[in-house]
């Protein structure tokens, strides 16, 4: 594990590296708007993944580093984003663009132009909670790369039932609120939980080219 510090025009940004050992892909991955790369998926991801070929590269973005509680406007965290992708590419390899809530919404609107190999969007927040009219399916719909939804099946955010017919992949983690959190009464574990997620993603990673 490594960890670095970049400098972007948002102010500096961490990643902390989980390489494998005959690395093929760079799965990037940034958390949301509420919470760091502590996240039960993202964690889960960075220790699966390296085992199947592809390097985790955990994004922290620059309102976190800088210890503010509060994350500021998506242009601004689409410029931190963009403010690590060189970094990101410079082990040569195809970058997947990935993030849980408001990650998933960056990767999914700078993909093209920062040459995604492919978007993996975690607990994608498809509409504020109780507000399906203010739907952010375009930025979705909209990513022009391969791109994997991975949601739960009880997200206030959106429900995977919820979401438009696209060229996306979305699986689904049964009884999973937005944080992938399975009430203690569901019929699957915290545990199964998050090896759905886990398979889900080395099973589609193995897809890509």
């Amino acid at each position: 594990m490594k960890t670095e510090i970049i400098s972007t025009e948002a102010g500096d940004a961490r990643i902390t590296w989980h390489p494998a050992r005959k690395p093929r892909l760079v799965l990037a991955v940034s958390h949301g708007a509420g919470g760091g790369i502590e996240a039960r998926d993202l964690q889960a991801l960075a220790r699966a993944l390296p085992g199947h070929g592809v390097s985790v590269a955990l994004v922290e973005q620059p309102w976190r580093v800088a210890g503010k509680k509060v994350a500021p406007a998506p242009k601004t965290l689409d410029v931190g984003w963009r403010g690590v992708w060189p970094s990101l590419g410079e082990p040569g390899l195809p970058v997947i663009s990935g993030g849980r809530s408001a990650g998933a919404r960056v990767a999914c609107r700078t993909a093209v132009e920062l040459g995604a190999a492919a978007v993996l969007a975690l607990s994608f927040p498809l509409h504020p909670p109780g507000k399906p009219e203010k739907s952010r399916a375009g930025e979705l719909l909209g990513s022009g790369v391969p791109t994997l939804v991975v949601q739960g099946g009880n997200d206030p955010f959106g429900k995977p039932e919820e979401f438009p017919d696209g060229s996306f992949e979305l699986t689904e983690v049964p009884y999973g609120d937005h944080g992938f959190v399975v009430p203690k009464r569901a019929q699957i574990t915290q545990e199964e939980a998050v090896t759905v997620i886990t398979d889900a993603v080395v099973k589609w990673v193995g897809s890509l080219g």
